[in-house]
């Protein structure tokens, strides 16, 4: 802390200590410097920068295909994998495929949808209901934040 000082004096007590002068706000009246090695500051910035890059969780999107006459047996398994993914903190992306005459039958795509919306309720944050999109109903869950 040094007080007030003109641009030259400042400059000249930067260069009198080997540093910089750095800008810290412009928009302050007078403006606030501060002497430092420069270098050093925008290393140590970079440094933090990618600390905090690999700490972060890139969220993915994962699948799961089922079809309205998935039996109990492969249901148990792709809603074991599904609770996989939601531990690892990916979203998912439930996809009920239709083919040829269940068309005609949409509504045991919808009890399909529930029956995996009412297993997951208590693990589950459902992002986007499902809504029929070609031959295919697409739901989106995501894990509950802690």
């Amino acid at each position: 802390m040094v007080g007030v000082l003109t641009r030259e004096e400042a400059l000249a007590l930067a260069e009198e200590s080997g540093m910089d002068l750095v800008e810290i706000q412009p928009t302050a009246d007078p403006p606030v410097c501060r002497i430092m090695d420069y270098g050093k500051f925008k290393f140590e910035a970079q440094k933090k920068a990618n600390a905090a890059k690999k700490k972060q969780k890139i969220v993915e999107i994962k699948e799961l295909k089922f079809r309205p006459t998935t039996d109990d047996g492969d249901y148990n398994i792709k809603l074991r994998n599904l609770r996989r993914f939601l531990e690892e903190g990916d979203k998912v992306k439930v996809n009920i495929r239709f083919k040829g005459r269940e068309m005609a039958h949409q509504e045991l795509g919808m009890q399909m949808a529930a029956r995996i919306e009412k297993d997951l309720a208590d693990e589950v944050v459902i992002e986007q209901r499902p809504r029929l999109e070609g031959r295919q109903m697409i739901m989106m869950v995501a894990p509950k934040r802690k």
